[in-house]
């Protein structure tokens, strides 16, 4: 971690337990999802996904923490941890992960330890996302 670097502990978005939420969420800072979430979640920061959280969701944050469900692919540009309440459909790219006893993964995990990997595993997951998003209209265009 660069010295001048210091991580911000306040919490800039709470998702509440009887919250549901569908549409893209972008943050600056720490997030914490408790309620159901249906659209991508990105966040500057970390993000805690509490145990009772139910996502359809790409989330992508520095530090993930997975308790919860999410259904969909998770970047996590420091570290992944998830918990063994936590299930992950989806694909998942790190830097370093931590999978507690009982967790399940349903997917492929991509530990890239260093920055050459880690930049070539964003850059073709993305081109992969940008295919992904004209695959409908070029259907319903060409089909």
């Amino acid at each position: 971690m660069p010295p001048n670097r210091h991580e911000d502990f306040s919490i800039n978005t709470i998702i509440g337990p009887n919250t549901r939420i569908s549409g893209d969420i972008e943050t600056g800072g720490f997030t914490r999802v408790d309620g159901s979430i249906m659209g991508n979640v990105s966040a500057q920061g970390r993000v805690v996904i509490g145990e009772k959280a139910r996502m359809k969701s790409n989330v992508s944050g520095t530090s993930v923490t997975v308790g919860g469900v999410v259904y969909g692919n998770i970047i996590a540009s420091e570290q992944l941890i998830i918990l063994s309440t936590g299930l992950v459909l989806g694909d998942i790219i790190t830097r370093r992960i931590q999978a507690d006893e009982g967790c399940l993964i349903h997917g492929k995990v991509l530990v890239c330890p260093d920055e050459k990997m880690w930049r070539k595993a964003l850059a073709e997951y993305r081109d992969i996302q940008g295919i992904k998003s004209v695959l409908p209209v070029f259907s319903k265009n060409h089909g």
